[in-house]
């Protein structure tokens, strides 16, 4: 049976007995009523466990939106006249409010990014800056021992807004929620030591009530108030089809039901091969940017089983320090306890591919060099029928293979 999937600026076909193909794993059906700003309206309208936006701003109050930077995908700029609309409804001024892009350990913007982020007329109208990890108030410390260290704009706020777009991640369960505040407008200290749990079982996508990061995160709340949330899931277009706003963890947890139904996928039994894109360009110019689809994938694959991940990485790793980790760990386990104890942006990623190693081989697909792909502990391929071949022939007669072309959204679940 013939199949296909994105890989680069183009479809490959493969072919697979198939009786052997026990699923394909696509977005489920969801019915859809409003999209883009007109669903947004609907949320900021209907509020869940919380007043109204503009029944809990007073004129005169200082306000903050905390929003994301131009490496995530939230749509800030049809969000924001809603929410802006609603302050001024309230009473509050536009001289009174500022929208401030949540850097965690990002780089700043330049002013062209901050236009494009929020359009013209909003960068006009209102103060947009970035958050500063080196000017920040210590509040406390969370029980898992994270310091507190927030951004002084956001705590010296009268009124603390966060806006997000809620997916998967594959440590803290989901994005979205107070992840706008840690680690969005937190320092790097803080950062490392709520992430470094990253490697812990439980840190897994998908979970969010027993996940160690995602509580951590959310401990957070217990230092400084968040009055308002709105968030907002994607489809694979980057349309949005739901939004919702509200109380910062009831809204969000309805927000990853909503995803949950569109995206968790559940499978019978785990398959013995599993093959994964992100879904081609843009998605996997780099390893840096494809891994996502890697993590996903592990959830489908039983123990000692093999991934076959197709992403073309045309541009390579596509982080510095992800390659400085990956090239100089003699084994993969190395990066595991390197994580633990020095937490760094980049080597997460390197680790979280040394966590998927742990359960089974990766067959790599891609235009990198194959002697460069042994050196970071995966198997080498240019031709996905060869990699298949040989995943099959490994694996035996009674092999069962999983497809999964949409590999960075869909989340398999037993």
């Amino acid at each position: 049976m013939k199949y296909s999937m994105g890989y680069g600026k183009k479809i490959v076909d493969f072919n697979i007995e198939e009786n052997k193909v026990l699923n394909i794993l696509k977005p489920n059906e969801v019915k859809i009523d409003l999209r883009g700003e007109e669903e947004v309206k609907r949320a900021i309208e209907n509020p869940i466990n919380s007043k109204r936006l503009k029944d809990i701003v007073n004129k005169g109050e200082k306000v903050v939106i905390i929003t994301s930077d131009i490496t995530r995908p939230m749509p800030s700029k049809k969000v924001l006249p809603s929410i802006i609309e609603e302050l001024n409804m309230g009473g509050a001024l536009d001289k009174d409010i500022s929208i401030i892009f949540a850097l965690g350990s990002h780089r700043p913007h330049t002013k062209e990014e901050k236009i494009y982020l929020v359009g013209n007329e909003i960068y006009d109208r209102i103060r947009c800056v970035d958050s500063d990890g080196e000017d920040f108030i210590h509040l406390g410390t969370t029980k898992n021992g994270t310091p507190v260290d927030i951004f002084r704009e956001v705590v010296e706020a009268d009124r603390v807004i966060c806006l997000g777009n809620i997916e998967y991640h594959y440590f803290a369960g989901y994005s979205g929620g107070a992840k706008a505040i840690m680690p969005g407008v937190s320092t790097k200290a803080a950062i490392s030591a709520n992430h470094s749990r990253m490697v812990e079982e439980k840190a897994r996508c998908g979970n969010l009530i027993t996940n160690p990061v995602r509580i951590d995160i959310e401990a957070v709340t217990e230092f400084i108030n968040i009055d308002f949330i709105l968030n907002v899931v994607l489809s694979e277009k980057k349309e949005i089809i739901k939004a919702v706003a509200g109380h910062h963890v009831d809204a969000h947890r309805e927000g990853c039901k909503f995803l949950d139904s569109f995206y968790k996928i559940k499978i019978k039994e785990k398959a013995d091969v599993v093959i994964t894109t992100p879904g081609g360009y843009p998605k996997d110019l780099n390893l840096y940017q494809a891994q996502k689809a890697l993590d996903n994938a592990k959830h489908a694959v039983k123990d000692k089983g093999i991934i076959i991940f197709l992403a073309s990485c045309s541009e390579g790793l596509g982080s510095q320090i992800f390659e400085e980790w990956l090239v100089s760990a003699e084994k993969s386990e190395d990066l595991i306890d390197r994580i633990k104890k020095d937490f760094k942006l980049g080597g997460h990623k390197a680790a979280a591919i040394a966590v998927v190693l742990q359960k089974c081989k990766i067959f790599l697909v891609s235009d990198m060099k194959k002697d460069f792909v042994e050196s970071i502990f995966m198997e080498p391929y240019n031709d996905v029928q060869e990699a298949i071949d040989k995943a099959l022939k490994e694996q035996g007669n009674n092999a069962k293979v999983i497809l999964m072309p949409y590999g960075g959204s869909t989340l398999p679940e037993v």
